[in-house]
């Protein structure tokens, strides 16, 4: 079942502030070594669409993907930068992850930190201007957004406009405690029905991250819909897994808690390979 899989968000080295499981260069041998036909590398901090072009040129067989975060390292909703990474071939942008209002409100919370939000919208709800063009950037280059840890108005807002425009979404990780907000079950289904993919992380099944019973997870799947939805580990972190290990167990667990082969194959290949155009 796994090959021909893509893994839609893994975090790998180089990164500045976190310890990942294993480098670039050894995500591409180990995904190619277990039959995946592409894996999307995400960082926090900056764009991954040059390293994965490098290693793509060193290793056949598998496609790297490149993305950006829309976070304060970046300079947040940066037009510039963002029009760079389209041209470096990023092909998944993904709105604020720690810059967002929610994470840094937690943070703030936790440490006092003050550092400003990344928002998308303003008082009224309504998206910024900046954020419109950040959208029509993505547009104009085909891209796929990601809607990151922001809130939930704002995950609405951003989904309705999307739509609007013709842009592929995904709602990232809905049911990952810590990160972002919760989505229930009637909100991920009424996002479906604005156009949007549901994206399920089995890194909120993890002991640190999430704990999550599997079960829930398939429960939503089973609800929404797997037409509507893509799994990705979001492994990388030096506690878990490496993600290829991480992966089969994720398929592992979804034919223990009731999804079948079909369901897990459009999830794992036909919908992500859509989204990209891959």
């Amino acid at each position: 079942m796994i090959r021909g899989a893509i893994d839609f968000h893994v975090h790998s080295d180089p990164d500045p502030f976190h310890e990942r499981r294993i480098d670039i260069f050894g995500l591409a041998l180990q995904g190619k070594a277990i039959g995946m036909k592409a894996i999307v590398v995400k960082c926090h901090h900056f764009c991954t669409a040059p390293l994965a072009t490098l290693v793509n040129r060193m290793v056949s067989g598998i496609t790297l993907i490149g993305s950006i975060t829309l976070n304060s390292g970046v300079g947040g909703l940066n037009l510039d930068v963002l029009e760079v990474a389209a041209k470096a071939g990023a092909r998944v942008v993904w709105m604020p992850t720690y810059s967002s209002t929610v994470d840094t409100a937690r943070k703030k919370e936790k440490s006092g930190s003050t550092k400003p939000p990344v928002s998308l919208i303003d008082g009224d709800n309504r998206l910024l201007p900046e954020t419109i063009s950040i959208l029509e950037i993505i547009k104009e280059n085909d891209m796929v957004l990601g809607t990151g840890h922001i809130s939930i108005p704002e995950i609405y807002e951003v989904t309705k406009k999307a739509r609007e425009m013709g842009i592929k979404t995904t709602i990232t990780h809905p049911l990952t405690g810590g990160f972002g907000e919760g989505l229930s079950m009637d909100q991920q289904i009424e996002l479906v029905s604005m156009g949007a993919y549901i994206e399920h992380c089995f890194v909120a099944c993890m002991p640190v991250l999430g704990g999550l019973d599997p079960k829930i997870m398939v429960d939503h799947i089973k609800a929404v819909g797997p037409k509507h939805c893509i799994l990705s580990t979001d492994f990388g972190q030096g506690i878990h897994p490496l993600p290829s290990e991480g992966f089969r167990m994720m398929v592992s667990y979804m034919l223990q808690y009731g999804l079948s082969e079909d369901s897990i194959e459009v999830m794992i290949k036909e919908n992500p390979s859509r989204l990209l155009g891959i």
